[in-house]
């Protein structure tokens, strides 16, 4: 059960010419230090807001969860952390310049888990949540079935993934002014829109998911050395403990409008 990893054949059937389809691109640009957005995935958390911590062997990601928008998919998420199902499991898919996969316990890609006795549960768009970088959507398998379980993946293009041609097209395509000017601030995957269930977005820890993104991987798009995620914790956001939080697990997220945060050092750029 592999998530639609892109290629130019996907990207080209979509009309987009995004410099995130190219498999050989290295990772280049630096996250943005401030952005001007009035999308919800890319404002701050607010209080009391349902977050997930992801603990992995090269640091902490943490998400902010849109329960709202995606009640199945959260609540899936959500118990199966806390039930441990993800400790000790591994990021099994890296797609250079594209985003991080993870969430089946056998390692494969081939396996996952729902709490509704392992049915799978449909899709939950909304025009709310987009595949901007650093959203936390859920992997569906390469034949197009809704085949929703545990699998997630972190969406991890460059900032600047989404070219002028691209533009032209997503306003062709209705988008708002509002979300090109985001997807152009801090990039994305657009042509996955309405595909897959974003139901949550990286607001601490994007250097973590950009390095893992530039592991060394294998013709399977495996990772050699084995990234594991260690735990995840379902907490609620707290402005004032995340101001005392690790400065190096913070240094590089997606920031939220208006707010400002170190950018990301150049990731390592060995080869797949």
């Amino acid at each position: 059960m592999k998530l639609r990893m892109i290629g130019f054949i996907f990207c080209l059937s979509v009309s987009l010419m995004l410099a995130g389809c190219s498999s050989t691109k290295l990772f280049t640009s630096s996250r943005p230090t401030q952005i001007d957005s009035a999308e919800l995935q890319l404002q701050a958390p607010s209080a009391g807001a349902p977050i997930a911590i992801i603990s992995t062997s090269m640091g902490d990601i943490r998400v902010v969860l849109f329960p709202e928008q995606a009640p199945m998919a959260v609540e899936n998420f959500t118990t199966l952390a806390q039930q441990g199902y993800f400790n000790g499991t591994i990021f099994h898919r890296v797609e250079r310049d594209f985003a991080i996969q993870g969430g089946d316990a056998t390692g494969t890609g081939k396996s996952g888990a729902s709490i509704w006795n392992n049915a799978a549960y449909p899709n939950e768009t909304s025009a709310l949540l987009r595949h901007y970088s650093g959203a936390l959507a859920t992997a569906n398998s390469t034949d197009g079935s809704v085949s929703n379980y545990s699998q997630f993946y972190i969406v991890s293009t460059p900032a600047d993934s989404i070219s002028a041609s691209s533009e032209k097209t997503l306003s062709e395509a209705g988008l708002s002014e509002s979300a090109i000017s985001s997807y152009r601030q801090v990039g994305g995957a657009p042509y996955l829109d309405g595909l897959d269930t974003v139901f949550g977005q990286v607001y601490s820890g994007m250097d973590v998911v950009d390095a893992i993104n530039q592991v060394k991987t294998d013709d399977d798009k495996r990772p050699v050395e084995p990234v594991e995620i260690l735990q995840i914790t379902i907490s609620t956001y707290d402005p004032a403990a995340e101001a005392t939080s690790d400065p190096a697990s913070s240094a590089a997220s997606v920031p939220a409008s208006g707010s400002v945060s170190a950018s990301a050092s150049t990731a390592a750029s060995a080869a797949a």
